[in-house]
């Protein structure tokens, strides 16, 4: 038998290893083996629009236009956001996205890059 934790995502034990990232044949999911034992440990878990889990440090990518409040500016779909910041709160992203500034996320609204 295996020692490898099962597939967060599905549930599948079937999962295995593919260089540093664990792997599920059923889903198709891909997840580090770190992200969910940092998770595990702090009781925190955050997951993006696609079901894998963020951690502080990561880049995502954002799947909707969002109109930012306040302003005429909007971020469109596309949109890179590299080095993210995990936080407590209704909006759990904290970044700085290029031409625009600090912002908060939902992590709803962004998927893993």
């Amino acid at each position: 038998m295996s020692a490898l934790p099962p597939c967060p995502k599905c549930g599948s034990e079937f999962s295995y290893e593919d260089g540093t990232m664990l792997m599920c044949p059923e889903c198709a999911h891909e997840w580090s083996p770190a992200a969910v034992v940092e998770a595990v440990e702090t009781g925190r878990v955050v997951k993006d629009s696609l079901g894998n889990i963020l951690q502080d440090g990561d880049s995502v990518t954002v799947i909707k236009d969002l109109k930012i409040k306040g302003s005429s500016s909007v971020v469109k779909v596309g949109t890179k956001v590299r080095n993210i910041r995990l936080v407590d709160g209704d909006h759990d992203i904290d970044c700085r996205i290029e031409g625009i500034g600090a912002m908060q996320l939902k992590s709803g609204f962004v998927k893993k890059a």
